[in-house]
């Protein structure tokens, strides 16, 4: 009788497809630019055994992920923020983690406000738990995208424009491989250095071209070019880079959604209590009407307070927001702080189901944990 080895069939992943997964999702350029996030500790080379995820690391945390066997941590808040002067592993705690981390071969990579910014990210986990309906962002950013338009023959034109997409141009929203393509005559004349693909140096030519159209966020824009020069069949390509001024629809701060059932500011309390599983949180008093619009924010967002308003909502959930603050939301619209660490946490369930998507559609046997534990070091004061 002959025994199957099954383990055989089942494969490894590298931390950097881990890490390419998330990036394709919230790329680190969609993050704030003073934020520090990305790999911070180990090799992104390294073959993943398991993966560890919390919120922030800690030392229960990081013996945990040792005990499930974890090589690969991924955390939201980022370890390494401020530089690091000293390794000093017997005096500093953050020193002290980093030796771990060295000592049993574990990357740690963080992805923060990117995170934040990004579609599904942060702020969309948030509404989903408080099971808000037509959920968009509550503001977006402009300015960071590129119309890019080359001219290619009609027989090159599908191998270009694929290359273009699988490095990141034409996306729009919720599509992918858009393009608008028209078909024109282009001209041009090659000295006699040239040995143009079409026609003959020295000699004017006129030929068939389409010109292809694509809008590329402006962290891809490097690649898409790349791309272009690659696989172009031009000597010399041409091609042409417009800045846009439009709302880019897959990033932005803060998200606003709709009740199911409009409610009083009393029984939204309760039902943010509830669905969050708050045992206590600041407020301030709204309009006294019914709550149906709920602007929510995860982490630090109070700077949106007046786009909440602005956008109708009738609360704005968020965190760490300052006495003055709640000052300006008084009566114009009820106003939440329900925990800088309550109101991220629900993100890594959101991590974990992508890469356990990943994970099987590349047949690996790696696992994903989610750190049982409580990273807060916020504590209520019980009289």
């Amino acid at each position: 009788m002959h025994f199957i080895n099954w383990g055989a069939f089942f494969l490894h992943m590298r931390s950097t497809d881990i890490i390419k997964l998330i990036e394709d999702w919230a790329p680190k350029e969609a993050a704030w630019q003073k934020d520090n996030v990305g790999l911070q500790v180990g090799s992104a080379e390294r073959e993943v055994e398991n993966i560890f995820l919390c919120l922030e690391l800690t030392e229960a945390a990081l013996k945990e992920a040792i005990k499930k066997k974890c090589n690969l941590v991924i955390t939201h808040h980022p370890f390494i923020y401020q530089p690091i002067k000293k390794l000093e592993f017997h005096k500093n705690p953050k020193s002290k983690l980093i030796e771990i981390l060295i000592k049993n071969d574990i990357s740690l990579y963080s992805a923060h406000t990117n995170l934040d910014f990004t579609r599904e990210g942060v702020s969309f986990a948030l509404a989903d738990k408080l099971e808000l309906k037509n959920i968009r962002f509550l503001h977006q950013d402009q300015q960071n995208q590129f119309k890019v338009v080359i001219f290619v023959p009609p027989k090159d034109v599908e191998v270009l424009s694929q290359s273009i997409f699988k490095a990141g141009g034409g996306v729009i929203g919720l599509y992918d491989k858009c393009s608008f393509r028209t078909t024109g005559q282009g001209t041009f004349e090659g000295s006699k250095d040239t040995n143009p693909i079409i026609g003959k140096s020295q000699n004017l030519e006129f030929v068939d071209e389409i010109r292809l159209e694509v809008v590329v966020d402006s962290w891809k824009l490097n690649r898409v070019l790349s791309a272009i020069r690659e696989n172009h069949p031009y000597e010399q390509p041409a091609y042409d880079i417009y800045p846009l001024h439009n709302i880019n629809v897959n990033y932005g701060s803060g998200v606003i959604g709709e009740l199911a059932n409009p409610l009083t500011e009393t029984e939204f309390l309760s039902y943010v209590s509830d669905k969050i599983e708050l045992k206590n949180f600041r407020y301030a008093k709204g309009r006294n009407g019914t709550i149906s619009a709920i602007a929510v924010c995860g982490g630090s967002g109070s700077e949106l307070l007046d786009v909440a308003i602005e956008q109708k909502a009738d609360a704005f959930i968020t965190a760490d927001i300052k006495y003055h603050t709640f000052q300006d939301a008084e009566s114009r619209i009820l106003m939440i702080d329900a925990g800088h660490y309550e109101t991220e946490i629900f993100i890594l369930e959101r991590i974990r189901e992508k890469i356990k998507v990943r994970l099987k559609e590349n047949k690996s046997s790696n696992k994903v944990f989610i750190f049982s534990g409580n990273t807060n070091p916020v504590r209520f004061y019980k009289f």
